[in-house]
């Protein structure tokens, strides 16, 4: 089958829903997807009966409300279409089942938003994402809340956040005499991964529980050739992207672009944008087969942020944009943009976001794993931070500073051989040292780890911006001279908000000193990130917009932190397994036979000094036993934490059993580097990151 017959043939689609739906169901639906207007339940019945014959015939016999509790992750529960009659059954998908279904909530994350013993939780259908069948079942894309109406999903926040977007976009487009129907955002989340052995990775404990190394010596050749980076594809790993490829396609997921990355088994996928909530949804999906595509191919997808010590980590691009429904897109400068008055006000509402919930804005992207990442030459710094480029930067200089503008231009730029095309250059280079950069018509949010759900992170920024969009309407719409009103806005805000513009390398030693002049936050972990969450001001910014609720948001930031505690108990408990069980008594035994080696050599050669086992029995047990005491001191001071305490708690992780697990690792690299490969315990970074062919 070809590429575009094949592209989304497991998706109830619009051109599906067109060809298997009455004429006036088929608008009403539409109107809901794209105009934003209330579902009409009465076409539910209508709408359920086509989607459950339409699913059958793709060999579905069950449908699930698919939704995103709080950990993170996806969540299902089966039913079969199968209805009884008589003593037959017969296939159904009720109007009611397909809007409501009913789970138990009692096990998912709540963050306290409702209580522990009240068990029931209702899925409600998000008629904006297609359905789909995968594996013999629909997926019908969903809602998740309590019996008393608490969100306990990131779906429905996401689906507010566009709401408040959309209602405040319109007021500042208004302004411009411009009309639309809708106002949306669109995301790409770029994906990296690693893909490793199967068999290398059923022999690591930590890869197991935890999704990355807690022991590992440096791999003797590791990233510094530069030579993975937009590398030829191994056969095994081509194959694989190819496979994914068409299960991404037929599930109407855009992937476009596939290449290696830097570090030695990692890779990329970039898909082109679409609207945040079915970007979402992709996502999660693409994260899905990711992993289930990789075991047909005996390969095991890591999807952390930083698996390997040492080499580059995994992150995902957010590149985020806001549109109307008549293809017009807010954040293009277009060929002049000093004189394009609409652009610069979106401009500075983007700022002006950024720079007031900074601190909001860095908590979304918080995790264990993205620690590890965040501030590494391979990720952004911890720092948020707006890049605008030489043009845009020139331009907001003009304004807060004064003076004429000179625009970059786009020019024709050659290698300088006549055989060589001409090439358009752009007006301003791109800079990946940048947590938050525009590159062209978008913002490049560059801090999310690989393993995020992006709905986060889009919620944050969506509702920010909205907030200051509203700001901005509220002043503009009684001026009576709009454009010098709107201009002095605009040079008003910007110089408020100038602190949070760097142009120039994230990475440079100058660059923290001088962000901490600048009263920028740096918060460098999750424990210390997520706190901001709690202040009325970043509460209020949510409850404003209608996307959370107080406790709603209160309990978000309670479960990051209760998460984050969690995480690192898996991490130290696995650790001391690892180390008690396996490493420390495998390093004796290595001791003892060089002992024994050295007794025997001693024996029959007298004289000989024996100076190079000698040296290394001494080091390799002075080094177990500085093993074996921090070890000690990690479980001790495990037992001290109050795991339910989740901001003292996060704090105790964060800056006590962190720093002591790190020692750890410190003197069992250093182990592994003296052992013997036939008594090391488990695979090396070696064995792990050059094993696919």
């Amino acid at each position: 089958m070809k590429l575009p017959e094949m592209f989304g043939e497991n998706v109830f689609n619009d051109s599906v829903q067109k060809e298997t739906l009455p004429s006036d169901v088929y608008k009403a639906l539409r109107a809901t997807i794209e105009a934003g207007k209330q579902l009409d339940v009465s076409i539910a019945g209508t709408v359920a009966s086509a989607m459950k014959k339409w699913a059958v015939s793709k060999g579905a016999t069950h449908y699930t409300h698919w939704f995103q509790p709080l950990t993170g992750l996806t969540a299902e529960k089966h039913d079969s279409f199968i209805e009884p009659e008589g003593d037959k059954v017969i296939m159904r998908l009720t109007g009611k089942s397909l809007i409501v279904g009913e789970s138990d909530a009692s096990s998912f994350p709540s963050g306290g938003s409702r209580a522990t013993h009240m068990a029931r939780g209702y899925t409600a259908w998000d008629p904006t994402s297609p359905a789909f069948v995968k594996e013999g079942t629909l997926y019908i894309p969903t809602v998740f809340v309590s019996y008393t109406g608490e969100t306990l999903d990131k779906k429905a926040p996401l689906l507010r956040s566009m709401t408040a977007m959309d209602k405040q976009a319109k007021r500042i487009l208004k302004l411009f005499g411009k009309e639309c129907k809708k106002v949306f955002t669109t995301v790409g989340p770029e994906q990296e991964y690693f893909l490793i052995s199967e068999e290398e990775y059923f022999k690591r404990k930590d890869l197991q529980l935890t999704g990355r190394t807690l022991f590992g010596a440096p791999v003797t050749r590791g990233q510094e050739l530069e030579d993975q980076y937009f590398g030829v594809i191994k056969p095994k790993v081509a194959e694989f992207m190819r496979d994914l490829d068409n299960e991404l396609w037929s599930f109407g997921v855009l992937s476009k672009t596939k290449h290696n990355e830097v570090a030695p088994a990692q890779h990329e996928m970039a898909p082109i944008f679409s609207t945040a909530n079915t970007a979402v949804d992709g996502n999660m999906l693409t994260m899905e087969l990711m992993k289930k595509v990789a075991r047909r191919h005996g390969l095991v997808c890591l999807l952390h942020e930083k698996p390997f010590k040492g080499i580059n980590g995994s992150g995902k691009h957010n590149n985020w944009s806001v549109n109307t429904d008549t293809g017009f897109n807010l954040l293009n400068p277009g060929e002049q943009p000093e004189t394009n008055t609409l652009f610069k006000l979106v401009l500075t509402a983007v700022i002006k976001a950024v720079d007031d919930y900074q601190g909001i804005l860095r908590a979304s992207v918080a995790s264990a794993g993205n620690d590890h990442r965040l501030g590494a030459d391979e990720a952004p710094p911890a720092i948020i931070s707006v890049y605008l480029g030489d043009q845009l930067g020139a331009l907001v200089d003009s304004i807060v500073k004064g003076g004429n503008y000179v625009g970059g231009k786009k020019t024709q730029s050659s290698i300088g051989v006549p055989e060589s095309p001409i090439f358009p250059k752009d007006a301003t280079d791109r800079n990946r040292t940048s947590p938050f950069a525009f590159t062209g018509n978008k913002f490049e949010f560059r801090m999310l780890g690989s393993q995020a759900n992006v709905a986060d992170a889009n919620i944050c920024l969506n509702t920010i911006v909205a907030d200051a969009f509203e700001q901005f309407a509220d002043e503009l719409e009684g001026a009576k001279d709009f454009e010098k009103a709107a201009n002095s806005l605009i040079k008003r805000e910007l110089k408020a908000h100038y602190r949070i513009i760097f142009n120039l390398d994230g990475y440079g030693p100058e660059w923290e000193p001088e962000a901490m002049k600048r009263g920028l936050l740096n918060n460098k972990n999750t424990a210390d990130a997520v706190p901001v969450c709690y202040e009325d001001k970043n509460v209020e910014v949510y409850v404003r917009q209608g996307v959370y609720t107080r406790e709603e948001a209160i309990a978000r930031a309670d479960i990051r932190l209760e998460n984050y505690i969690k995480i690192i108990n898996i991490e130290a408990l696995t650790m001391i397994e690892m180390a008690k069980r396996d490493i420390i008594p495998s390093v004796s035994d290595f001791v003892a036979e060089l002992c024994s080696n050295a007794a025997a050599k001693q024996a029959v050669f007298a004289d000989l000094p024996m100076d190079t086992e000698r040296e290394l029995v001494y080091k390799l047990s002075a080094l177990n036993d500085r093993a074996s005491a921090a070890v000690s001191k990690l479980e001790n001071d495990l037992k001290t934490v109050d795991k339910s305490d989740v901001r003292g708690g996060s704090q105790a992780m964060a800056h006590v059993i962190v720093p002591d697990m790190e020692e750890v690792r410190r003197i069992v690299d250093e182990m592994e580097t003296l052992t013997s490969a036939d008594y090391w315990p488990y695979p090396t970074y070696f064995d792990i990151l050059y094993g696919v062919k």
